[in-house]
């Protein structure tokens, strides 16, 4: 018989599947809705709605039942947005850099990052984040140094829309609104922006009209240089020219003389009329400044000093050239 097969007992007997077992069937060769949006890399590949950095607090506005409204939101707040191009967002840092730069240009404001600690000095920053729906987080130490990518940010980082960029003749059409004293610098292969940032903090302190650099140059506003700067990036503005032939011709148009700085075989500064508007060239370290441009210079000036050193580093020349500058036009008791 065959119930007493010994393979018929080691061998169960086939079935019909179930209703469960065919959807189980039909699930695993055609993945449904569900499934598909559970796929990791579906995940993976939705942007971010927050900062990547760790963020210990989240304040945000109260005020969610008013709709944001177009361009003033950013991570904290959803609307109907375009998203911004990363490079024309820039980190700045620093409290007076970043106090500069709201008190000036508010509107550029995006985002704010700052430490506890700072929560008191930034209330009318904080306010205008609340007003506007911007978002603003209180981040540890840790996550402010990898924001900022330094150690320096003192408890505070803002997200901010970069400068327009400026030309020559739009920077020409600015220093035309100042009085006839107008100093401008010129930087020949100066790339460092700690320099920069100590540069347009003097800039700011003796009232330079602007800084030029060369299109080919590598130097740019950035967090550092403000920070550097401790506001004088937003007093003194930046333009790029693409010739330099061309330069010197719109600035010997608009009245500018051309003075370059020099370690050696150069007049002594103190013993030099500097005429009221002028443009100073300042070099690289080492390198120095093109022999172009020392050719094309209408003065020629160097610093006098013991000798001990060959030369002062670039900011600590133009320093010197700037307060000489300012004593000359301004008066010597001038305060």
């Amino acid at each position: 018989m065959t119930d007493e097969n010994p393979w018929a007992k080691a061998r169960p007997a086939a079935r019909s599947p179930d209703k469960r077992e065919r959807q189980r069937s039909r699930d695993e060769a055609t993945p449904s809705s569900s499934a598909a949006s559970a796929d990791p890399w579906r995940k993976a590949s939705k942007p971010a709605q927050q900062s990547p950095t760790a963020e210990t607090v989240d304040r945000r506005s109260p005020a969610r039942s008013q709709p944001p409204r177009r361009n003033d939101v950013e991570h904290d707040f959803v609307g109907d947005v375009t998203p911004r191009p990363a490079h024309r967002e820039a980190r700045w840092y620093g409290v007076n850099a970043c106090l500069a730069a709201f008190a000036k240009r508010p509107d550029d404001l995006r985002k704010v990052y700052l430490a506890e600690a700072r929560l008191g000095a930034l209330k009318p920053v904080l306010a205008w984040c609340v007003q506007h729906k911007l978002g603003y987080r209180v981040v540890e130490t840790a996550d402010l140094d990898r924001l900022t990518g330094s150690r320096h940010h003192e408890g505070v980082c803002f997200d901010m829309l970069r400068h327009p960029p400026l030309d020559l003749a739009g920077l020409l059409d600015a220093a035309a609104q100042t009085p006839a004293a107008s100093l401008l610098l010129w930087l020949d292969g100066v790339g460092n922006p700690y320099n920069l940032g100590a540069l347009l903090r003097t800039a700011a302190h003796f009232e330079a009209a602007g800084v030029i650099v060369p299109a080919d140059s590598s130097l740019d506003l950035s967090g550092a240089a403000a920070r550097v700067a401790e506001g004088g990036a937003e007093a003194v503005p930046l333009a790029r020219i693409d010739d330099n032939n061309e330069a010197l011709a719109q600035l010997r148009d608009a009245g500018y003389s051309i003075a370059a700085t020099l370690p050696r075989e150069g007049s002594s500064l103190y013993a030099t009329a500097l005429p009221k508007r002028l443009v100073l060239i300042l070099g690289a370290e080492g390198e120095g400044m093109s022999d172009a441009l020392v050719a094309a210079a209408d003065l020629r000036v160097g610093i006098p000093g013991s000798g001990v050193v060959e030369s002062l580093n670039i900011a600590a020349s133009a320093a010197v050239v700037m307060g000489e500058y300012w004593r000359q036009q301004r008066g010597e008791h001038n305060n």
